[in-house]
């Protein structure tokens, strides 16, 4: 029996790990919105915390659903190919990762 299914046997159980998927997930979101400002890859943790949340709540992956279409709409706007939209976000997470290394290496 997984871990989840055990804990969710009883209706204490339920509400215990919601509140534990709130917490986890919410904190990542955070941890995601302070690092939109900041140096790090802060929309890949947000949506990293959202599908965190959304394994136990139905307006996180609305919430996802949306930032999909917005980022679609945002990436047709450009006129570029799909192929080169992908470099650019994977050089982006990139060079955030890399200087994230550097930054905390001095």
């Amino acid at each position: 029996m997984r871990f989840r299914d055990w804990v969710k046997k009883s209706p204490a159980g339920r509400v215990l790990w919601r509140i534990f998927i709130g917490f986890l997930g919410g904190g990542i979101t955070v941890a995601g919105a302070i690092a939109l400002i900041g140096p790090g890859p802060g929309i890949l943790i947000v949506l990293a915390g959202l599908g965190i949340l959304a394994t136990e709540f139905a307006w996180a992956g609305e919430a996802i659903l949306n930032t999909k279409k917005m980022a679609t709409k945002a990436a047709d706007r450009t006129g570029l190919p799909k192929w080169a939209n992908y470099f650019l976000i994977s050089a982006g997470a990139i060079i955030s990762i890399v200087f994230i290394f550097v930054y905390y290496s001095r």
